[in-house]
């Protein structure tokens, strides 16, 4: 199971954006995606870019959420998409097939109707409450994230209120991917939070 770092104001312990994102990539972060809803697509054209090149060398993908313009401007490996973003359709027509469409799904009607769509994985959000994002649907729980598993042809990234307490129970309830925010952001260590993660769903 692959572990997904999305960001999310987090400039916790005195360390930038990047600090972090980078410290838990060495701690084992398969994955980026940067979320900054309160930057200007101008600053986070320069963040993204920034990032990208530092992520560059260690082959760790950098998804972009929601600009797709941005993606598009420095060339990142692809961008993650809302119920209410940009259609999944137009933001392929703009980034081209090589690059990779992320879709959040927030009940079970969306999880079926995404196997139609031409999207690399989907986002079973939220699976358990989460104080990181207050305007999100009802939890999926871990039935919810296996009944996900079961229909979807996707590749499935659960998300919300993941930490190293049921890190395990996401891995054994089927998910391809654990995409976490705060268990590893707002940690003093962020390469150690990643790296506890990482051992944990490996053994």
């Amino acid at each position: 199971m692959e572990l997904y770092l999305v960001t999310g104001y987090c400039t916790q312990h005195g360390k930038s954006i990047t600090d972090i994102v980078m410290q838990a990539v060495a701690g084992g972060v398969d994955m980026v995606q940067l979320r900054e809803k309160e930057m200007s697509d101008e600053e986070m054209t320069i963040l993204a870019r920034e990032l990208h090149e530092k992520l560059l060398p260690t082959g760790v993908p950098l998804i972009i959420n929601d600009r797709v313009n941005v993606a598009k401007t420095i060339d990142a490996e692809g961008v993650h998409v809302g119920q209410s973003d940009m259609a999944y359709a137009e933001a392929r027509k703009i980034l081209g097939q090589g690059k990779i469409i992320g879709l959040s799904c927030e009940n079970m009607q969306q999880v079926a109707d995404a196997n139609s769509m031409d999207v690399d994985y989907i986002a079973v959000s939220p699976v358990f409450a989460t104080p990181t994002k207050t305007d999100t649907a009802m939890p999926f729980g871990l039935k919810g994230l296996r009944e996900a598993r079961k229909i979807s042809r996707h590749k499935v990234v659960a998300i919300g209120g993941i930490n190293a307490t049921n890190i395990k129970e996401i891995r054994d309830a089927g998910a391809d991917s654990a995409a976490l925010v705060s268990a590893i952001a707002d940690s003093a260590n962020p390469m150690e939070a990643a790296s506890v993660l990482k051992f944990l769903i490996e053994n």
